[in-house]
């Protein structure tokens, strides 16, 4: 066996004897305090270090280390020398926008799509002069298409979600009868994998919220939003909410767990701005409506969620909503929290399927009051904990070993897609390789060659 020496801290892994070589890219800040991106591609590290021998990497910065695999932060030349090293890997978001070389490895490749960001843009972009909004949501579709084209394996969140992105594989003219004579289902090219809990009951070592926090006490009925404040999310709405109920209750109180976002290429954004002036403005700020400016540790998260009594995540009825997978629910289900969310996402369903809190229609300032005065204050103490019991019994059917299973499975037995193994490509990509490969055979000619004077005096004189 070989040792991978991580090259943060020079600490020794022990790889396995396992012939698979997985390497696992985020665009994402992997550290103390992570996000999304970074939180998913960690645990399925973890998951997939018994499967082979396992390295992860950010493009961005890496400060963190796992005895199971190494971690590592890679400029593009690094990148190329891990990659050199794998027989499968793993990418999330921009990367092989950014590195498109990874797309000509020959590897297998498994694109991570459980974040339909080409979606997330449209609000997003809101803010952006108009031009560089078109621009920038027009790059996010060819940023998703990248990975689909070339993936061998894919994943996502939810079979609506899976649904959404196989219309898509169709255009792409990825659904042909390589793929489907390989597997009529398709499962074996698409499969859904959702963002888990931990697999191990939340543990609290310390309080992160009440009696830390300065208006914060032990008998406070705590609501919290966990996470970002992103332009797709209503804060709006729960602050509003908020104010109705702080004159009723003067114990109730609604914290926003992580403000600025670990990852320093996301800046702060318009939603965040609006709810920290609205809150001002309503004269509730560290009263009944409390921002912690920094993000949490991961690892330290279960001190702030078991400080609280509700878990809300509030947005707007829009196209992201629909296909989006929250996952900061995971994080109340794990624990044991109940839920208030607004209608129309994956989770609402669950919530009035299972009883596990109050779905609530999008903008509506007094059913979220009703809603929180119901679990926080109406409800007795045996049914809230009856309710926080039914909580906990679905996160036991949603830890990280059970919702990438798919990924384990395909990982033990890798192999290329059908279609790529026959070399199937589609129109528009046919008619670029016979672009490029003209544009390659004029550029090596003689003719070619002995004009280009005149094309690089000809450049001088327009730049002129």
């Amino acid at each position: 066996m070989t040792a991978d020496e991580n090259e943060v801290t020079g600490v020794s892994v022990r790889e396995s004897s396992s012939p698979h070589n997985i390497l696992i890219v985020t665009p994402d800040t992997l550290g103390e305090r992570m996000a999304g991106p970074a939180i998913r591609a960690w645990e399925i590290a973890k998951a997939l270090s018994p499967v082979g021998n396992v390295r992860l990497v950010s493009t961005i910065g890496a400060t963190t280390t796992h005895p199971a695999f190494g971690v590592h932060f890679a400029s593009r030349a690094e990148l190329k020398d891990h990659a050199a090293w794998a027989s499968i890997v793993i990418t999330q978001g921009h990367i092989l926008r950014s590195q498109p070389w990874l797309k000509a490895l020959d590897v297998i490749l498994i694109a991570d799509i459980y974040d339909p960001l080409h979606l997330e843009q449209l609000e997003q972009g809101k803010d952006l002069p108009e031009a560089d909004r078109y621009a920038v949501a027009i790059d996010s579709v060819e940023v998703m298409n990248d990975q689909m084209e070339r993936a061998d394996f894919m994943l996502c969140a939810s079979e609506k979600q899976r649904d959404f992105w196989l219309g898509q594989l169709a255009a792409l003219a990825r659904i042909n009868p390589a793929t489907y004579d390989d597997d009529p289902s398709l499962r074996s090219l698409l499969d859904v994998a959702p963002f888990g809990v931990a697999d191990a009951l939340p543990v609290q070592t310390e309080h992160g919220i009440r009696g830390r926090v300065a208006g914060i006490d032990a008998e406070d009925k705590v609501i919290i939003w966990g996470g970002g404040i992103y332009n797709w999310f209503d804060p709006i709405t729960l602050i509003r909410a908020v104010s109705v109920l702080s004159e009723r209750y003067d114990n109730v109180r609604l914290f926003f767990l992580g403000v600025k976002h670990p990852n320093p290429d996301v800046p702060q954004m318009e939603m965040e701005r609006r709810a920290r002036e609205l809150s001002d403005e309503l004269g509730l700020t560290n009263r009944f409506v409390f921002f912690n400016e920094t993000w949490v540790p991961y690892e330290s998260r279960a001190d702030f969620l078991l400080d609280a009594d509700v878990g809300v995540s509030t947005h707007f009825p829009h196209i992201e909503t629909e296909f989006s997978f929250r996952t900061r629910i995971l994080d109340y289900l794990w624990a044991s929290l109940p839920i208030v969310s607004t209608d129309g996402d994956n989770f609402a369903a669950l919530i009035r399927e299972h009883d596990l809190g109050v779905a609530v229609p999008a903008e509506d300032v007094d059913a979220l009051v009703e809603a929180f005065e119901r679990l926080l204050f109406t409800d007795d103490p045996a049914t809230q904990k009856l309710r926080s019991q039914r909580v906990g019994e679905l996160a036991r059917t949603m830890t990280w070993t059970q919702t990438l299973a798919a990924l384990i499975a395909f990982c033990e037995n890798p192999r290329k897609a059908a279609d790529r193994e026959r070399g199937v490509i589609s129109q528009r990509n046919q008619i670029v390789a016979d672009l490029n490969k003209r544009i390659i055979g004029m550029e090596a000619s003689s003719s070619w060659r002995s004009t280009a004077w005149m094309r690089a005096l000809g450049s001088a004189l327009r730049r002129r």
